[in-house]
């Protein structure tokens, strides 16, 4: 089949494109052409690039024109993020694809009430990212139910990966924590130290999207939370962490009044966000229907990112990694 990819240049696109070529897929990257994939893989040489500015061509109302001239069988979108472009999109695919897959996130659903969370039990969204993704999906559903395009949502974690900094032990992209962890200094940490984060590799989240093109029928109309096996929390994180250099953590709870004095404002207000959420979801459905069958723990995830970093001179750290 032809699949046009768009924005498959990203955290998911890295790992996605080349699988997709190796499945025997004619595979087109829609990207703005300013930037490589995060690894580089003998597949992308096989892969048709175009260059558009998506963000102008959706306010020119031209961007669903460019997709669909390139007469796909399966279109993924990776970056959509508003309810107008998703819509617009479909309204021009329809009649002339075959699959449309659509990548939001978990932050659809709102702090959690009940874990873990299925694609029908979580609490409203917070937050416009959040809200835009929900409506898109519900959208997407209520297009496939019409007889309109066939429809897939998928909607990883935090994604981690090689080349990029993971959401850390605080819920936010702090360097400073992995120092403290790895020299064995004290941590603060905000709350309660139990809240919860959902993380998941990058190359599992196109597993997943992998899945939903091969199992079309299964995954049509359909929803998905795509995320890794079981889910960390804050104090059980930065033990971990600690652990990878040889260190045990040393944590100090505080109240949020007294971290947010003490941390740098989009620090405080990223760990916020991602904490005060405190998610842990159910993969039950994307096993069941797809086969999806993630290989990395997320603390094996974060970890193939922390040494990427370290690696690379991009994370300044107190001692080696030991494992």
């Amino acid at each position: 089949m032809r699949v046009v990819v768009i924005g498959g240049s990203g955290h998911i696109g890295t790992f996605l494109v080349p699988r997709l070529v190796r499945a025997g897929h004619e595979v087109i990257n829609i990207s703005r052409g300013i930037r490589t994939a995060y690894a580089d893989a003998p597949e992308w040489q096989q892969v048709r690039q175009v260059a558009t500015d998506r963000e102008r061509e959706d306010a020119e109302g031209t961007f669903g024109d460019t997709v669909a001239a390139l007469d796909p069988d399966v279109v993924v979108d990776l970056v959509c993020f508003t309810f107008e472009a998703a819509t617009a999109l479909v309204e021009r695919l329809r009649g002339e694809v075959g699959h449309l897959l659509h990548c939001g996130t978990v932050w659809r659903c709102g702090p959690s009430d009940k874990v873990p969370i299925s694609e029908t039990t979580g609490t409203p969204p917070v937050g416009e990212y959040g809200i835009q993704q929900d409506r898109i999906a519900r959208m997407l559903k209520e297009e496939t139910a019409s007889g309109g395009v066939v429809t897939t949502s998928l909607h990883p974690g935090h994604i981690v990966g090689p080349g990029w900094h993971p959401i850390g032990p605080l819920g936010n992209l702090d360097p400073a924590v992995w120092y403290t962890l790895s020299a064995g200094k004290p941590l603060q940490i905000p709350g309660s130290g139990v809240e919860l984060m959902h993380h998941v590799h990058a190359d599992d989240v196109a597993q997943a999207f992998e899945r939903a093109i091969e199992h079309r029928d299964a995954a049509a109309g359909e929803d998905f939370n795509v995320v890794a096996p079981t889910a960390l929390n804050v104090r059980g994180f930065a033990h971990v962490g600690a652990g990878w250099f040889g260190r045990s953590a040393s944590l100090e709870p505080v109240t949020w009044e007294r971290f947010r004095r003490t941390t740098a404002p989009e620090h405080a207000e990223a760990s916020w966000e991602h904490l005060y959420r405190s998610h842990c979801f159910t993969i039950e459905k994307a096993s069941t229907l797809l086969g999806y069958t993630p290989r990395y723990e997320p603390e094996a995830a974060v970890l193939e990112s922390v040494r990427w970093l370290i690696e690379h001179d991009e994370l300044k750290v107190a001692g080696p990694l030991v494992s």
